[in-house]
Order: C-alpha cells, then structure tokens, then sequence
C-alpha cells in the first residue's frame, strides 16, 4: 500500500513539472508583442471564456495543456491569454484591455483563436478543433506555414 502511495506521489510530481517549465501565457498584449518580434516567432491569441464557455474548456483541456501542444509551443509561439470571465474577478485595467482587442480583432464568439506572425500582422483565425493537441499543433503549423497543407 505505501509503495503505490509513494508511486502515485512520484508520478504526481512528474506530471506536474512537465506543465510547470512549460511556456506561460501572457495577458499583457504588448509586452508579448515586443517579445514575438525580439525572438521573431508568431503570436497566438486564444479568446477564451475561461469560467463559462465550454468549448473554451475544451480546447484548454483537451489541447493546450498536453504534452505535444506545449512542446511545439514552448519552442515555436508566443502564447498570449484574452479571457473575459463571467464569474471570477479581473483587474479593471486587464478587462480593457482585452475588451479593446476583442474589439480590435473583431471577436464574435469564443473561443477565438488568432495567429500573428512576430510583426503582428494576421495570418489565421480559428477556435476548437476536435481531434486533440497532435492534430491541433497539425493545424496550426499549416496555418503558419510551418507544416504541411490540411
């Protein structure tokens, strides 16, 4: 019995310091920005509904906290956080401005999913895909033009 607790505990920690090093999502657009530009890597925006929307849920849990979205991630996007909670709080100078980029990138619905390349010009828009985080990264590479056509 102590063995499979002490297991358990061990592959606890081994998960959780997979996502730990992981790469952060930022909620500060420009500083973000100049970071993309700096490391020339594209910028993927992800307007979510983090506490209501369940099709934002899905795609965090289903993508954007596996093992091969945060290993393409980690070494290939800037990864930026817009959410616009119903039922947590936000800073008030946090909301405006993710209001004012929601604005800005014309958002009609989460989740919204907007690559930039490092200059912060447009290259897709896009939201849930079923098929999880291999078949996500897929995607995505072959909206950058990193990867093969879809």
């Amino acid at each position: 019995m102590q063995k499979k607790i002490i297991l358990t505990g061990i592959i606890l920690i081994m998960a959780g310091s997979l996502f730990a090093g992981s790469k952060i999502w930022h909620e500060d657009f420009d500083e973000a920005a100049a970071m993309a530009k700096k490391e020339n890597k594209p910028m993927l925006l992800n307007f979510s509904g983090s506490d209501w929307c369940v099709w934002c849920k899905r795609l965090n849990d289903e993508v954007f906290t596996k093992e091969p979205f945060v290993e393409y991630a980690d070494s290939s996007l800037i990864l930026i956080s817009l959410d616009f909670p119903r039922f947590k709080s936000q800073e008030e100078a946090l909301r405006l401005r993710n209001r004012k980029l929601a604005e800005r990138f014309g958002i009609r619905g989460f989740p919204t999913v907007i690559l930039l390349d490092a200059g912060g010009d447009l290259i897709a828009r896009t939201g849930y895909r079923e098929g999880g985080a291999g078949a996500y990264v897929t995607h995505l590479k072959a909206l950058i033009g990193t990867g093969p056509e879809e």
